[in-house]
């Protein structure tokens, strides 16, 4: 039995953890189905907090915030409990299940997404494609530093120590080539800090995505195979499709996705990020980088060039109803993310950005502005990719706060060459 059976007569409340811009985006999605949005928001300034009228204020931690979201006192009990991150106690949510709330995606699969080191151990155990890796001993930073040099010295001197909980966007990942490049992590770790992990420093080619959403009664859609572009630990773009993607590969990806969803038994969202590597004939292949089990920055395209976004796809999946199709809109769309600004405020930009690219569909957070930080995206579709890309690149530059005069040559060259970095283009 579906949530939307199982609970009182009316439309279906969700309820959401957390009141970052993956909760606002889905506002419009819930709205335009009739569906009920509640979100636990962080602060009532959040950026879900400015567009969901019912946004109480707390923290994942707390469980009588959760508790109340859920069922709070005078109103709708929650059909389904959801998330939009992965930082919240798997205790409680193992006891709001038992107590006949859905939760989706459940504990166990959570976990994986949580814990680098389980996520990790169940790929291994499931098959999965994944660079060469180990944990850390976390007895003593002596064995912790024994394990390190011994797994550099196996693959070559350089590898990537990641630490297993609380990372993103870069954060909790280093190279080294030396124990001592993370002697402030293991003394953490002596001091009750999350464990490491290392895995090799794969020789990959491009980074991808793949993303599927699975309901609880077993339908999987998956949406094409896209390439992301990180600078700086941060994606910077998102191209969809992959462009250049063989069949075989675009294949290889989307199964490997299916395969974590159904043996994790994730429900709502999945994004599973990609290294392309050279496989050992020199034909390329995929390993399994990270997993999100939510929806994912590599998916915004979704809004506006595929028939259902993954906003909406997330909702229909945690209220186990029939998924839309996923086939994109367009030959090609192009997600730039907009990271900081020099602009007192972005929406300043507007009417030069709306002004210049009347195609481009912009997406703000409504987020206080800070260096690197993810404010908003911009989607640009076409028949072009290098005019398509040229495009959006653009419109988030200026979004930045960067004239169009500086903005075009730069974003023209990196449109032509998706592997020039922004240092290379202005050279």
């Amino acid at each position: 039995m579906s949530a939307t059976d199982s609970r009182q007569p009316g439309p279906p409340v969700v309820a959401v953890v957390g009141g970052g811009q993956l909760a606002r985006m889905m506002a419009p999605a819930a709205g335009e189905l009739g569906i009920r949005l509640r979100v636990l928001v962080e602060d009532p300034a959040s950026s879900a907090a400015q567009v969901v009228t019912d946004a109480p204020v707390g923290v994942a931690s707390d469980e009588a915030a959760i508790r109340s979201l859920i069922a709070p006192d005078g109103d709708r009990a929650a059909s389904v409990l959801t998330f939009e991150h992965e930082h919240v106690p798997n205790a409680l949510l193992t006891d709001l299940i038992e107590h006949g709330t859905p939760v989706r995606p459940g504990p166990h699969a959570l976990v994986q997404a949580q814990d680098k080191i389980v996520m990790r151990q169940r790929l291994t155990e499931l098959g999965v494609p994944c660079p060469r890796w180990a944990p850390l001993p976390a007895s003593s930073p002596e064995e912790g530093r024994a394990a390190l040099a011994a797994f550099l010295d196996e693959v070559g001197g350089s590898a990537v120590v990641k630490t297993s909980r609380g990372g993103y966007d870069g954060k909790g990942v280093r190279v080294v080539t030396s124990p001592d490049d993370v002697a402030d992590w293991f003394a953490a770790v002596a001091d009750g800090g999350p464990q490491l992990l290392v895995e090799e420093k794969v020789p990959f080619t491009r980074e991808l995505a793949a993303l599927v959403a699975r309901r609880p009664s077993g339908e999987v859609r998956p949406w094409p195979v896209v390439e992301s572009i990180q600078r700086d630990g941060v994606c910077s773009e998102v191209i969809a499709p992959a462009p250049g993607l063989s069949a075989d590969l675009d294949a290889q990806a989307r199964e490997i996705a299916a395969t974590v969803a159904e043996g994790l038994d994730v429900t709502g969202v999945l994004a599973v990020e990609l290294f392309e590597v050279p496989g050992p004939d020199g034909t390329p292949t995929v390993l399994v980088n990270e997993l999100a089990m939510r929806p994912h920055n590599s998916g915004h395209w979704t809004i506006d060039g595929a028939v259902t976004s993954q906003f909406e796809q997330h909702l229909r999946a945690v209220l186990d109803l029939p998924l839309g199709a996923a086939e994109p809109t367009a030959a090609w769309t192009v997600m730039a993310n907009v990271l900081g600004s020099t602009l007192d405020e972005l929406t300043d930009a507007l009417p030069d950005v709306l002004a210049a690219f009347p195609e481009a569909r912009v997406n703000l957070y409504g987020k206080g502005i800070r260096p690197g930080r993810k404010l908003g995206h911009v989607n640009v579709s076409g028949d072009d990719l290098g005019e398509v890309r040229r495009r959006a690149v653009a419109a988030a530059a200026l979004l930045r706060g960067e004239a169009l005069a500086r903005v075009e040559p730069v974003a023209l060259r990196q449109a032509q060459d998706p592997t020039t970095t922004e240092e290379e283009a202005n050279a």
